[in-house]
């Protein structure tokens, strides 16, 4: 882990955590593509209200990223990869776009907690993002839903 904070964070948490030593490192996130909203989400975590991200398969794909499982750790940063908290991966489905609901839209816990607020945010991102690899956003387009809890 190259983060210097990341680092210090994970350490921290594995001096209490003895049972996660031999776990690979997490990898460091900043949700978002805009500091603003990578800022504000990183708050939403440590205070316990966003509670999950959603990613599009195809970026993965085309990134050559794997999906996220169930016990990943993550060290989510601010825009600039300063170390804000711990997240551990608690469940992660894959749905089609059309097919996200309310209850799903609330765990992300972004702007009002809306639906209409997570379609818009999430279409918006993944247009831009689907863009860089010749491909547009559907309503069929698959969305891995990474549910997680706060650990440090």
């Amino acid at each position: 882990m190259e983060n210097k904070s990341a680092r210090a964070l994970w350490g921290d948490y594995l001096d209490k955590h003895l049972e996660h030593v031999f776990v690979n490192a997490p990898r460091t996130i900043h949700f978002s593509n805009n500091e603003k909203d990578a800022n504000d989400y990183a708050v939403l975590v440590k205070k316990g209200i966003k509670k999950a991200t959603s990613m599009s398969l195809l970026g993965l794909q085309h990134r050559g990223e794997p999906l996220p499982k169930i016990g990943d750790f993550l060290v989510v940063t601010d825009w600039e990869g300063r170390a804000q908290c711990l997240v551990r991966t608690t469940k992660v489905t894959l749905k089609p776009f059309f097919a996200i609901d309310v209850t799903y839209a609330l765990k992300e816990g972004i702007g009002d907690k809306s639906l209409a607020h997570w379609k818009k945010v999430h279409w918006d991102f993944f247009a831009d993002e689907l863009q860089r690899f010749g491909r547009e956003p559907r309503e069929s387009m698959i969305v891995v839903c990474q549910e997680f809890e706060k650990v440090s």
